[in-house]
């Protein structure tokens, strides 16, 4: 099978960081743009180009929305600490981005090729951004396979973070009429970075081993603390990459899902409807439900081990 195209839009993020890892060994990256979500737009857009750094990619990192559509921005660093990777000493990037118009340079990328996916796995703002400056995006690009939502939230006792932070952008997608798939906390939360699955990117040599090592640590060590009871950290968004470029690992539902803009307690919250009558809104999203876990930590091992 070919490797998907994709543009990687993230805000890294622990599990970002994964995510482009994941990205770089087992689909055709064509680049990296970011956006303000666990940390400030200035901090995961340096995040990115250390990434790119430890990879070795050639890959352009371009940044972008540095706030929501409308909510005031707030970020996660009781997760992902203040820098959004903290917990690892990162090396310093040889070169910033290559832009700052990140919504440029998804409309052209798309527009220059007939079959990529976008694949956001932070608040949906610049993909929001792209399809209201160019419509025609519709005629371009093979799909959106988005990390966020869910039946039950993390941020919210309804709101997954990635839709929390912006659910107006988030509302413009799910309503974009273009082929969706969701990679929520229903299956994010069966991907752990357990003890045991750590301990197998602690034995790998190399660099980036060592500071993904570090980074898990952290990021399990955050979670932990903060749940009354859980083995490890949900590695959300490498799923995103995933469901792309191994999708025999996942397993998928046809639903119609709605973003709740308004609601008091609600707002945020991703509306899965699971009913089974007839008159139900048509199916707009293929929602992924299931993860055969231990295959999918080996890709994650597998391109590790596979870096510089």
């Amino acid at each position: 099978m070919p490797r998907p195209r994709i543009v990687l839009d993230c805000d890294p993020g622990h599990d970002d960081a994964v995510a482009i890892v994941v990205a770089a060994h087992t689909t055709e990256l064509l680049g990296i743009t970011t956006v303000g979500g666990n940390a400030s737009l200035e901090h995961t857009t340096y995040n990115a180009c250390v990434l790119r750094d430890l990879l070795g990619l050639d890959a352009e990192v371009h940044a972008g929305a540095a706030r929501p559509l409308v909510a005031a921005p707030q970020h996660a660093a009781a997760v992902h600490g203040e820098s959004g990777l903290d917990g690892a000493d990162l090396p310093e990037p040889s070169r910033g981005p290559d832009g700052a118009d990140a919504v440029g340079f998804i409309v052209e990328t798309c527009r220059r090729h007939d079959d990529v996916w976008l694949v956001p796995t932070g608040p949906l703002t610049n993909i929001a951004l792209a399809l209201r400056a160019a419509p025609d995006l519709a005629d371009h690009v093979a799909g959106i396979s988005l990390m966020g939502g869910g039946t039950f939230g993390n941020r919210t006792p309804t709101a997954e973070f990635n839709i929390w932070a912006d659910p107006e952008a988030a509302a413009m997608v799910f309503d974009s009429g273009l082929p969706l798939v969701m990679s929520g906390l229903d299956v994010t939360h069966t991907f752990l970075a357990t003890p045991d699955r750590i301990d197998t990117v602690t034995a790998l040599e190399g660099r980036l081993a060592g500071v993904l090592a570090d980074l898990f640590r952290f990021f399990s060590g955050t979670y932990v603390a903060r749940h009354d009871r859980i083995d490890g950290a949900p590695v959300h968004d490498p799923l995103a990459v995933l469901a792309l470029s191994r999708p025999e690992l996942f397993e998928r539902v046809r639903r119609h899902v709605a973003v709740e803009t308004r609601g008091e307690l609600t707002r945020g919250m991703t509306v899965v409807d699971q009913r089974t009558l007839v008159d139900r809104p048509a199916p707009n999203c293929d929602l992924v439900v299931a993860v055969d876990a231990d295959a999918a930590w080996q890709v994650v091992v597998d391109a590790i081990a596979a870096s510089p």
